[in-house]
């Protein structure tokens, strides 16, 4: 190993990466994880104790763990939950959303306080699918009618967004007109990837091959997802767009390919979430914090954008939640929901560093984008959730049956 790359950083954080779950849970925080790598990501970086740096392996590890956050973000998509009622339902609250960042952005602009509305627009309108969904389930909502309502409208505000944001702001983009073809071109390939990939698993030999080596050391489906992970990646900025949509493309094709209807490889997903939540993608969000220019939090200004930020997130997202009442049994649910949509980070993180790298966005703006979304983590679900559940009948019929279920 050569005596100038230093491997020092990258164990710094990686014992950031472990602490953080640790003490928040021993301390019985009611915050996700995510916040507080973020924050101690800030506390080691350069600007404060100056224990860790963004070198190249902790550059190349964080590249990589925002690929698995985005390619896990992909898997957690309900195709099945997209369509009918449902889906013109939420597009619809969608495009009201999109409809509100576009104005919020332009009073922002018309302010002098961001740079490029439309920008601040995808970023207003984005919701983080992964944080939500552990709040729908443990409030027993995720299966019901309702709780599939509020998936499917975050998993649109979090898919167009980054097909947005990897449209008009790719570094690279040659023009709107040629953006798009680029992308109907990588979709053309993409298509074909996943009707070779088909073709593959009706072959006998090739899935007894697969479930032969599936749990040995060949992990061959594990295998499998990183090779498409990366040559999604690849692909999508050889056709000039961002890495990140090819990485949640990815994602999205194993889940619309691997539905193990047989129950043959069970695990698979858990195995992917382990690498991705328990290798990689904490490098990205404490390597975030670290990277987070804070010495612009000295600025009142930059302080004062924070709860501007965080009423924006609200008014984009939360407002167009009334459009779910005829589905929900309380009001209070509304208002839950209007919460979770509101409750967004990767979108911030990503899309931010991409305006700065631009020169569209402020690096103070950048840092206040990050705090309101780390607020609206810690927070929104927090209120969200006995909002969901309401009051338990303690008596009568109904006392046990718990959330309503979905069909007939």
């Amino acid at each position: 190993m050569s005596s100038e790359l230093s491997l020092t950083s990258a164990a710094v954080v990686a014992v950031v990466a472990l602490l953080a779950p640790l003490v928040v849970r021993l301390t019985r925080l009611r915050v996700p994880a995510v916040v507080l790598e973020i924050l101690l990501g800030i506390v080691i970086g350069p600007q404060v104790l100056g224990w860790a740096h963004v070198d190249t392996p902790v550059r190349v590890l964080s590249v990589v763990g925002l690929g698995f956050l985005l390619l896990l973000a992909g898997l957690e998509i309900d195709f099945d939950g997209l369509r009918g009622r449902t889906l013109r339902l939420t597009s619809a609250a969608f495009v009201l959303s999109f409809a509100l960042a576009v104005a919020t952005g332009l009073v922002l602009d018309a302010l002098g306080l961001v740079r490029s509305p439309l920008l601040i627009a995808v970023i207003l309108s984005a919701t983080s699918l992964g944080v939500i969904l552990p709040v729908l389930k443990d409030s027993g909502q995720l299966g019901t009618s309702f709780g599939q309502v509020v998936v499917a409208g975050a998993s649109i505000a979090e898919v167009v967004p980054i097909v947005l944001l990897s449209l008009i702001f790719s570094e690279d983009a040659p023009g709107l007109v040629a953006q798009l073809t680029l992308l109907a071109a990588f979709l053309a390939f993409i298509v074909a990837v996943g009707l070779l990939i088909l073709g593959a698993e009706r072959s006998s030999r090739i899935s007894q091959a697969l479930l032969a080596l599936q749990d040995t050391t060949a992990q061959i489906r594990v295998r499998g997802a990183m090779a498409l992970l990366m040559m999604f990646v690849a692909l999508a900025t050889t056709f000039g767009l961002e890495a990140i949509l090819g990485a949640f493309l990815a994602g999205a094709t194993l889940k619309l390919l691997d539905r193990d209807r047989a129950m043959t490889h069970t695990m698979f997903h858990m195995k992917l979430q382990a690498i991705g939540f328990g290798a990689f993608v904490p490098f990205f969000y404490v390597s975030t914090g670290m990277a987070l220019d804070v010495r612009s939090l000295g600025d009142p200004s930059t302080w004062a954008r924070v709860p501007l930020f965080l009423a924006a997130l609200l008014l984009a997202r939360a407002v167009p939640a009334v459009m779910y009442r005829p589905l929900a049994q309380r009001p209070g649910q509304v208002v839950a929901a209007g919460l979770l949509q509101a409750t967004s980070l990767g979108i911030p993180v990503v899309a931010g560093a991409v305006g700065v790298e631009l020169g569209v966005i402020r690096p103070e703006n950048y840092v206040a984008l990050v705090a309101a979304g780390l607020l609206s983590v810690a927070l929104f679900p927090l209120l969200a959730l006995p909002r969901l559940t309401g009051p338990t009948p303690s008596t009568g019929p109904d006392a046990q049956r718990g959330p309503r279920p979905i069909g007939p």
